[in-house]
């Protein structure tokens, strides 16, 4: 292939499936869209090259797309807004859970020769399945072949359990692809650990801060992360009250509140509120609320804190160059939002091998 493969990423937010496109220089994001003004922010600062529309999506046309990008794209990545779709909370008759319509709009006017749409699991069995059988009719209409794979993040280098389902549609007869597990049981690779991803980082209490590391790095997920930052960012713990912090300090290792004496133990929340993580294991679902216990299960299981901003974006495999803009709570936003960045890569690969077999075997 002479010429890098163009991309536009649809719902991009900071631009976690951006980043494999991105810095794989086989390939040029030449638009990305949100509707979030800090999330396009951070978005610009970290793929400083890229055209970017903060808008609803509802107002992308080809007018607005201009002159300069000539259609059709090769690749369009992104997904929706997850919020009415996800298993975790009730759903609901919101707007959002029809973006996709917008999505399958632009993929009309784009005319991409691949795709890639990300979201939730709960997509697939929302309103019975109605919801996902009318996205995949939607684009089978267009004249794209459509598959689809739940994968879980554990399994790709990412210490994180967080299970997406990857859409993906095509308008050649080449097969894609889905990338192979990297991590798991023998003979692959053993799990990424949340000790594994954070015990270079300095010992913080409630409130404290550094931007020095603690030491080298200690392994090559590390590594990853670190490639070459002199400082550290956004690793600040959130402050909190002396009785939250008593708690906090007295749950063991993987603690939930049902551990705590009856003075300590908090009247409201459910079964993974006030709960710690396990040093040594994968984390849950790097949700917005990883900086809240009475939200989430996110209480770090050596220093006995809330977890920092940085913290939840190195369990996103975020790099530590890569900056997020706005409030604390719009930050956590960004990340809990994102696709780990280490996932994007392995899409990317996968992307670019279907489009060469595809060369190869003449069907473009």
């Amino acid at each position: 292939m002479s010429d890098k493969v163009r991309v536009v990423d649809l719902f991009c937010g900071v631009g976690g499936l951006s980043y494999g496109f991105y810095h794989n220089k086989n390939f040029d994001i030449v638009l990305a869209n949100d509707i979030d003004k800090d999330a396009i922010q951070a978005y610009q600062y970290n793929h400083p090259n890229v055209k970017v529309f903060q808008c609803d999506i509802k107002h992308i046309d080809i007018k607005m797309i201009g002159k300069d990008i000539k259609l059709p794209i090769d690749v369009v990545v992104g997904g929706p807004p997850c919020q009415s779709y996800s298993t975790l909370g009730k759903r609901s008759n919101d707007d959002r859970a029809n973006l996709f319509k917008e999505y399958i709009r632009l993929i009309n006017i784009l005319e991409p020769k691949i795709f890639i749409y990300e979201n939730v699991t709960g997509l697939v069995s929302m309103l019975g399945g109605t919801l996902f059988q009318d996205l995949t009719d939607s684009m089978v209409d267009l004249g794209y072949s459509v598959d689809y794979k739940i994968l879980n993040t554990v399994q790709y280098g990412i210490p994180q359990i967080r299970e997406r389902v990857i859409v993906v549609g095509t308008k050649i007869k080449t097969k894609f692809v889905f990338p192979n597990r990297t991590h798991g049981n023998k003979p692959l690779k053993p799990y990424i650990t949340m000790r594994d991803a954070l015990s270079d980082l300095p010992i913080l209490q409630s409130g404290e801060e550094s931007d020095e590391y603690d030491n080298i790095p200690q392994n090559d997920y590390q590594q990853f992360l670190r490639q070459n930052n002199p400082k550290l960012t956004e690793h600040q713990s959130p402050n909190n009250g002396k009785h939250l912090i008593k708690l906090m300090q007295y749950l063991p290792d993987g603690g939930t509140k049902d551990d705590l004496p009856q003075d300590l133990r908090p009247k409201s929340g459910y079964k993974n509120t006030y709960a710690k993580l396990w040093w040594d294991r994968p984390v849950p679902t790097v949700t917005r609320n990883f900086s809240c216990v009475s939200s989430s299960r996110c209480i770090h299981p050596r220093d006995s804190r809330a977890l920092t901003t940085r913290e939840g974006a190195r369990l996103q495999s975020f790099p530590d160059d890569f900056q997020f803009c706005g409030s604390r709570s719009k930050k956590n936003l960004q990340i809990g939002n994102a696709v780990p960045p280490l996932l994007s890569i392995q899409l990317a690969k996968q992307v670019l091998r279907y489009l060469k077999e595809s060369e190869n075997n003449k069907d473009v």
